[in-house]
């Protein structure tokens, strides 16, 4: 298990945000955290993090709690976060945004990311406030593999963009994935979630509701009704 969380608790000032999250992640294995807005997805992966540091419990991460431990230093161990916002440098070029992100010691070089998105070498020399919202979500995730990440955590990647920028993504992600990537997935399409991940986690004021494969999940449709208000046939 590279990534063991166990029973944390996040706050914002006073508010107890995370009472009690835990998951696993295994080597290679891809896994998404569901729930409704405000339920603490996108603070459980900042609590991984580091961005958000838990109050209680453990991060365990290749056997080590990393929980308390600054950001920066997470990240260098190899757990890296992609923000919903993305936060690329626009007054950078695609290139650059890329090499300075890039470490000495990655498997990840500048042409391995290119492969996955063929898209972004043919716009390395323009701007990222150039690009597409769709381009910049790509930019986000090359950028993140060059910082050579054992885990990778993706906030919302393809929220608010058009259908055939969507199955682009989802095939690049299947690509990373392909690699033997550890992957959490934090996403409300939910057909993007059952096509990429192994397991689901859904959260719920807080706190881990239901866990499943992905196949238990796809045939689960009252916990889709119960815990996400869908249903995915519908």
């Amino acid at each position: 298990m590279i990534l063991n969380v166990q029973d944390i608790h996040g706050y914002y000032g006073k508010s107890h945000v995370l009472q009690g999250v835990s998951l696993q992640v295994a080597a290679g294995e891809v896994v998404t955290l569901l729930g409704r807005n405000g339920a603490g997805k996108s603070t459980t992966l900042k609590s991984i993090v580091g961005v958000v540091q838990p109050r209680q419990g453990k991060v365990m991460f290749e056997g080590n709690n990393v929980a308390g431990l600054p950001a920066y230093k997470i990240a260098a161990r190899g757990v890296c976060l992609v923000p919903e916002h993305r936060g690329i440098f626009k007054l950078l070029t695609v290139e650059e945004n890329l090499t300075m992100a890039a470490r000495k010691d990655s498997a990840w070089g500048l042409e391995d990311v290119y492969k996955i998105f063929p898209r972004l070498k043919e716009r390395r020399k323009n701007g990222g406030g150039q690009l597409s919202g769709g381009e910049q979500q790509m930019l986000a995730i090359a950028r993140a593999l060059m910082t050579h990440p054992k885990v990778l955590m993706l906030d919302e990647p393809v929220e608010g963009l058009a259908p055939v920028i969507v199955d682009e993504i989802v095939a690049q992600i299947k690509l990373i994935k392909a690699t033997g990537m550890s992957i959490i997935l934090v996403e409300q399409n939910l057909e993007v979630c059952t096509q990429l991940a192994d397991r689901h986690y859904i959260v719920e004021q807080g706190r881990i509701a239901y866990t499943a494969t992905n196949a238990e999940f796809l045939a689960d449709d009252s916990a889709k009704d119960r815990y996400l208000g869908v249903n995915l046939a519908a």
